[in-house]
């Protein structure tokens, strides 16, 4: 007995507590960061927005786009074709899932369980929370060669760092010093909530973006104009089985791919947005605006210091090291390389924070509600970088890398089941109590998995996972239909699944699917918004006698009648 009770004691220490007065309810499956927003939460106005679509602009991967499809023989007008019309779609598609967001305020953690049940939903979240622990550890490894960098700009030595470490060590000891300062320089960041966003990202998008302009002036106006990078022609591998058309296809495809993650949590959030086109406006701008000129001047850029130091530099920093010397240049060189150095770290830092760790937090929240909030789950997210060694996976497993930049083959086809659900078979209409409950939810469906997203799921990527292991494995002579299915695999994903789940949910419809709640029951709307809704506004006196019941009834589990909705 003395053992149970020191761990009944130990549970309700680390549990959540919500303000019942504001209705945060904590229980299995709600807490204060997974409830539907209410309006004094929403803070996010269209430069919160422009911030967030700037962090993932203004980033190195973003910088070196166009060298990728250089690479593979496109020239630079029809690799700059590639950005423009990919950042069209990546803000298209987001504005598709971000939608139920600005218009019910609730995240992709929430949002799921109407489409997969209250179950099913841990399939697309576990995904989700996969990808944001590797790809969290991989950017504190990415952020940790810039503070190398910043760290050699003032102590010139630090680059000639004695190496410590074994043979079996896939890293040197430098590397490894710039991971750690980055990962405890990030640490304090993630106490801060996503409504406190706005100055960081202003510090982010004015410290990189002026550093940007300012180097591309530095190397143009030292290299007196552009290198032969920027007149690259096309330059097709001879005897390559694809021509421009197909290269073209799989550039898009590789773009909007790379961003599909961002693109499943876009309405984690838009939820914060305080009105509609707030989110559109900074959306629009930064998505597709920033996104082309960040690709833009890395290419200037890249193509200035081809003139200056004889080769092609794209990997930033590589270049950054090269204009100081390693470090042996002058202090003026230093102290420049460290204000660009600092800026793309403090950008792939806070990148990093609010696209990993908080969406990994949201994610962990919604497994655990009782003891993971959003703070909890992206302190968790951050600690799993050691374990899962990042060092092992950038300097050992590069096949492995190439197969996480691939998982948009699996993520476009819950993309595309989202989209079908919501604005074809629910016509944009969420009953938003029943997403919180198992007893009497029309979201419970059968043992909490609406069977029908699985298949639909399945569909959406088995087509396009041939070209994806024959693309990594790097095989000679593939199929080449394999091949062409894999440049469109986005594409094919979300319309296969979305059109399955369709006709799925045609031949064995769940009733009632449009159906939303007579009273905002948790305060989530202004009296405008629940006009705009159709739902009375909210009443304190109604919202305590549902409080009420809820706990009376939290874990009943219930099972699905034979029309396939909950009673």
């Amino acid at each position: 007995m003395g053992l149970r009770n020191r761990l009944a004691s130990i549970d309700q220490k680390i549990r959540l507590r919500g303000n019942d007065e504001k209705h945060e309810q904590t229980d299995a499956w709600s807490n204060r960061d997974l409830i539907p927003l209410p309006p004094n939460r929403r803070t996010w106005g269209w430069f919160n927005y422009f911030g967030f679509w700037a962090i993932a602009s203004l980033n190195l991967a973003n910088w070196q786009t166009p060298s990728t499809y250089l690479t593979m023989g496109l020239s630079v007008p029809q690799a700059m074709l590639i950005i423009v019309i990919s950042r069209i779609l990546i803000a298209l598609f987001s504005t598709l899932i971000a939608w139920i967001g600005l218009k019910w305020h609730i995240g992709f953690t929430v949002q799921n369980r109407y489409s997969w049940g209250m179950k099913g939903s841990w399939i697309p979240l576990s995904q989700r929370i996969l990808l944001n622990f590797i790809w969290n550890a991989v950017q504190c490894w990415n952020g940790g060669r810039l503070v190398a960098v910043c760290l050699t700009a003032i102590w010139p030595s630090y680059a000639r760092m004695k190496n410590t470490f074994g043979p079996d060590m896939p890293t040197t000891t430098d590397q490894f010093v710039g991971f750690v300062v980055f990962w405890f320089l990030s640490t304090p960041f993630l106490w801060l909530r996503p409504e406190k966003f706005k100055t960081p990202f202003i510090v982010v998008c004015v410290w990189c973006g002026v550093g940007m302009l300012a180097w591309m002036t530095w190397a143009l106006s030292t290299a007196k104009g552009v290198g032969p990078l920027w007149h690259s022609g096309q330059s097709l591998p001879a005897g390559s089985p694809f021509g421009t058309s197909w290269l073209i296809m799989a550039g898009i495809n590789q773009s909007i791919g790379s961003l599909a993650a961002g693109i499943t949590n876009g309405s984690d959030f838009s939820r914060y947005s305080r009105n509609r086109r707030s989110y559109i406006y900074g959306t629009i701008a930064s998505c597709v605006v920033t996104g082309v000129l960040v690709s833009l001047i890395g290419l200037v850029t890249a193509a200035a210091a081809q003139k200056i130091y004889g080769e092609v530099y794209w990997n930033p920093p590589d270049l950054l090291m090269r204009m100081m010397d390693n470090g042996n240049g002058s202090s003026r060189s230093r102290a420049g390389v460290f204000f660009l150095a600092a800026g793309f770290a403090f950008t792939a830092m806070f990148e990093n924070i609010c696209g990993n760790s908080i969406a990994g937090g949201i994610d962990l929240a919604g497994l655990f509600p009782r003891y993971i909030d959003i703070r909890r789950g992206a302190i968790i997210t951050f600690v799993a970088a050691w374990v899962v060694q990042p060092w092992q996976l950038i300097n050992k497993a590069t096949t492995f890398i190439a197969v996480l930049s691939s998982f948009s083959v699996f993520l476009a086809p819950i993309i595309g089941i989202m989209a079908c659900d919501y604005y074809l078979l629910r016509k944009r209409r969420i009953r938003l109590s029943h997403l919180y409950r198992t007893h009497d939810s029309s979201y419970y469906f059968w043992k909490g998995v609406n069977w029908r997203a699985i298949p639909a799921w399945i569909c959406g990527w088995a087509p396009t996972i041939g070209g994806l292991v024959v693309t990594v494995r790097r095989d000679l002579n593939p199929p080449k239909s394999l091949v062409e299915l894999y440049y469109m695999a986005f594409l094919i994903g979300f319309f296969i699944s979305a059109l399955v789940f369709y006709a799925l949910n045609m031949l064995f419809p769940v009733y009632n699917m449009d159906q939303i709640d007579d009273t905002d029951l948790y305060g989530t709307f202004t009296e405008a918004e629940a006009r705009r809704v159709g739902v009375a506004p909210f009443d304190e006196d109604s919202i305590n006698g549902v409080a009420a019941g809820r706990r009376s009834l939290d874990n009943i589990v219930i099972v699905e009648d034979g029309k396939g909705g909950g009673r």
